[in-house]
């Protein structure tokens, strides 16, 4: 680390030779453009996999998160053709509906063999969102 005194030494060098540098610099990045971009090349081959894991384990982080959780659930309403005019709104009423709106059963979980678990009932001709059943009443419905 240079010395205050350096350090005001260079700069001041740079505001009197601001230009010369910048000039020096432009060549310089002219001259070997290719072995700079080589450079960039080995460096992002060699750093790809750490930066992939890197950038899974941030996803898997943020999915776990309440936002997270909220744009991977519309994404796949909107992936499986549901339409609704404020997909926020409908997360919200997803989150606080507890029971079935056909047979007021309280649902259960995926996978436990009871098939209560809460589904999105929507129109599968145009995709309009219906409203929240068990997956009971949801097959019957068709």
């Amino acid at each position: 680390m240079p010395t205050p005194e350096k350090a005001a030494y260079n700069k001041e060098y740079y505001q009197k030779n601001k230009e010369k540098i910048s000039a020096q610099q432009k060549e310089y990045l002219q001259e070997n453009k290719e072995k700079i971009a080589a450079q960039k090349r080995e460096y992002r081959q060699k750093n790809k996999e750490k930066n992939k894991e890197k950038l899974a384990a941030y996803e898997k982080e943020y999915s776990q998160t309440p936002q997270g959780k909220r744009r991977t659930t519309i994404s796949s309403w909107k992936h499986y053709g549901l339409i609704h005019n404020d997909y926020n709104q409908l997360y919200d009423a997803y989150l606080e509906s507890t029971n079935c709106e056909k047979c007021d059963i309280e649902y259960g979980q995926y996978g436990d063999g009871t098939h209560t678990y809460r589904c999105m009932d929507h129109c599968h001709d145009y995709g309009y969102f219906r409203n929240f059943l068990c997956c009971k009443c949801n097959i019957e419905r068709g």
